[in-house]
């Protein structure tokens, strides 16, 4: 892993060399040109590796601090119910609802930049001769992955869209400006890069947790197909698509529910895990975890101190989120999976802070940090989508078949609510919500199903009760002024 995480270092400073600086204001300069770099079939192996640094980010690379795609909790989980402020706030005017072009607004250049990145390896390897040309399939298999993945992110914040897929030249004065598509056809550029990256994958195993495989594009091809059915209007076409590719999920070799839901997020590349964005201490900067670790300071005097994932310094544990009481609501005394989402510290006797306990990092001799992975895919998930992909067809005895899963782990027992289709989607909406608590999720769930007639959001997010804030972000002010063909998100 440590070769992995240089070969990481090594590839993501070759691509702030050599991505375009932003899509829409200047020349790169580099030293190393991408006519250059490509020279054999062993190139190309470290760039693709390179792109997932957008997925995971790190805390400093040389003179940038990036966040990662699969690292920003901003977009996936601020803005829905599921976190309150704990000893400090660190929460912006996403968890506020108060988003504006100017406060709050998407800046989507990095985004871009590893489109673009992926775009470059797609086009310079096509004719490219390899030796074993499975190694070539795989490659290019990634890359669309890659892009697909990060499509579908810009499609869940901001809807529409510019689709680039045009090479980046960094020789080039032409960066492209590009308006904005139709997320409908956003959705069909998504698709067709994982229908492509399904078809090039030379083996349907999972080689490594921490890159796209046969079983994470398919994974994430029905994530995209339940949000098609549901925000784009996509229907049952979209939700039996969802049901064959969830299908082949299934068939991977090796997936298994861990026993004990503790292991879920701790054990590194379990049995559970499909993928993951990796972190390791002293490897990369900490994941967003570290903003629910409370502080030795701040908990002075718990009585239950020795059951808080507490750090000693500020740094590793910053003390600001805690688990909201709408969140624990969701859960059932006696469900196992409460003392690995969250433990209430008692002062002495007083109930205070309830401390998120579902990435707790690991601690070390000087302190604790947060270097869990993250996980993008993992089978409990995949379930859960099953049951959503069913009940949206209304075979309920069949998502209530799926939803059972994750409940029977959890020591819930069997669903035994309503049937009907209604009754079942709120089912699953707050079964996600349980046993995908703090995984980045729940915003893009609650847009989902508030598409899909489930829920109103505007009336089950606090935040949003008496706001018609859009559900979508607004573009950066920067990014406008940069691209004359840019029209603003709808409500802005």
């Amino acid at each position: 892993m440590n070769k992995l995480f240089l070969l990481f270092i090594g590839c993501w400073l070759l691509l702030i060399g050599t991505s375009c600086e932003k899509l829409v204001e200047s020349k790169t300069e580099s030293s190393i040109t991408d006519d250059e770099y490509f020279q054999n079939e062993n190139d190309f192996e470290p760039y693709v590796v390179g792109i997932y640094m957008y997925l995971r980010g790190s805390a400093k690379v040389g003179p940038q601090n990036i966040t990662g795609i699969a690292n920003n909790i901003t977009f996936g989980t601020e803005r829905g119910e599921e976190l309150i402020s704990a000893l400090n706030s660190r929460f912006g005017q996403a968890w506020t609802q108060n988003i504006s072009p100017t406060s709050g607004a998407f800046d989507y250049t990095n985004w871009y930049k590893a489109i673009g990145n992926c775009n470059l390896l797609l086009a310079k390897i096509e004719n490219f001769p390899f030796a074993n040309e499975n190694n070539k399939k795989r490659v290019m298999a990634e890359a669309y992955n890659l892009r697909a993945y990060i499509y579908f992110s810009l499609v869940r914040i901001i809807g529409d869209a510019p689709i680039m897929l045009q090479a980046i030249n960094n020789s080039s004065d032409s960066i492209p400006q590009l308006p904005r598509s139709k997320a409908t056809d956003v959705m069909k550029q998504i698709v067709a890069d994982l229908d492509m990256a399904i078809s090039l994958y030379p083996a349907k195993t999972i080689s490594s947790k921490y890159r796209f495989s046969y079983a994470s594009a398919q994974a994430l091809k029905a994530d995209a197909k339940l949000w098609s059915a549901k925000v784009l209007g996509g229907g049952a076409n979209d939700f039996n698509d969802a049901i064959t590719a969830l299908a082949e999920v299934e068939k991977t070799t090796g997936l298994a529910l861990r026993t004990d839901f503790k292991e879920v997020t701790t054990v590194r590349a379990n049995s559970e895990v499909i993928l993951a964005a990796y972190f390791n201490r002293d490897e990369c900067g900490a994941n967003y975890g570290l903003n629910a670790l409370p502080y030795q300071t701040g908990i002075t005097g718990a009585v239950n101190i020795d059951s808080l994932p507490y750090c000693i310094t500020t740094s590793n544990g910053q003390g600001a989120y805690q688990i909201s009481t709408k969140s624990k609501a969701l859960f059932a005394s006696g469900d196992k999976r409460i003392p690995y989402t969250w433990v209430t510290e008692r002062q002495p006797t007083t109930f205070k802070i309830s401390w998120i306990t579902k990435l707790p990092g690991n601690k070390y001799p000087d302190d604790r940090v947060s270097d869990n992975d993250i996980i993008m895919y993992r089978l409990a998930e995949i379930y859960l989508m099953e049951a959503e992909a069913y009940a949206g067809i209304s075979n309920t005895t069949k998502a209530i078949d799926y939803l059972n899963k994750t409940r029977n782990r959890a020591g819930i027992g069997a669903y035994i609510g309503g049937a009907d289709k209604a009754s079942v989607e709120r089912e699953i909406l707050d079964e996600r919500g349980r046993e995908l608590f703090f995984e980045n999720k729940r915003w893009y769930d609650l847009v989902r199903f508030h598409k899909g007639g489930t829920i109103d959001v505007y009336t089950y997010v606090p935040n949003l009760v008496g706001k018609t804030t859009p559900l979508f972000w607004p573009l950066a002010a920067n990014v406008m002024a940069n691209n004359g063909q840019l029209l603003q998100t709808d409500g802005y």
